[in-house]
């Protein structure tokens, strides 16, 4: 169990590093409204538009796929639409660097569910079809996220339309936020 705490503690700190100091890999490949491979097919994360029909993304989200079955994400503080700003937090500065984004290609099981929610990746994302915009059939993208900046997630100002206290709203600090919005249990259903 020690030998596995470190060595996933040592691949974090090397994409960490690459994320963070600029290792060649992460001058390349990194945008926004991805065309995943899955199975040989192209697939994009369900989201909001993210350029021409039918890409489409997670808000604030910049990817690499990193894999057969794998992808890494820069998270930053930014909404979606070419005006918003503070799309994720009202007191970081809009766009920075939030999170640190690991996602696994998987199919959605209750055991699976159980596993990758006990290793930080509590939140899943849908994969939509870039030829015919159909959800995979068994598949979602499992993500972690580890913050590098310590901030309150409340969606930003705009979103919640003035809720004082909106759903999932909590204090962040730099590691796994286990407390990122959670769907983990939440049955996939395409």
């Amino acid at each position: 169990m020690k030998r596995r705490l470190l060595l996933v503690s040592g691949i974090v700190a090397i994409l960490l590093t690459v994320l963070v100091v600029g290792v060649p890999v992460a001058a390349k490949g990194f945008t926004h409204g991805i065309l995943v491979d899955v199975d040989g097919e192209g697939y994009y994360l369900a989201g909001a538009p993210a350029g021409p029909p039918p890409a489409t993304d997670v808000p604030g989200h910049d990817w690499v796929q990193a894999g057969m079955d794998q992808l890494v994400g820069k998270h930053y503080n930014t909404g979606p639409g070419p005006f918003a700003v503070q799309g994720w937090s009202s007191d970081a500065p809009d766009g920075e660097l939030l999170y640190v984004v690991h996602g696994i290609i998987d199919e959605w099981t209750l055991e699976k569910a159980e596993s990758y929610y006990s290793r930080g990746y509590v939140h899943y994302h849908e994969l939509v079809a870039a030829d015919n915009g159909e959800l995979h059939p068994t598949k979602v993208l499992w993500l972690k996220h580890t913050a590098r900046t310590t901030f309150t997630l409340d969606r930003g100002p705009a979103y919640w339309g003035g809720n004082p206290s909106p759903p999932y709203t909590h204090s962040v600090t730099p590691g796994i936020d286990y407390q990122f919005p959670n769907n983990s249990f939440e049955p996939y259903e395409p």
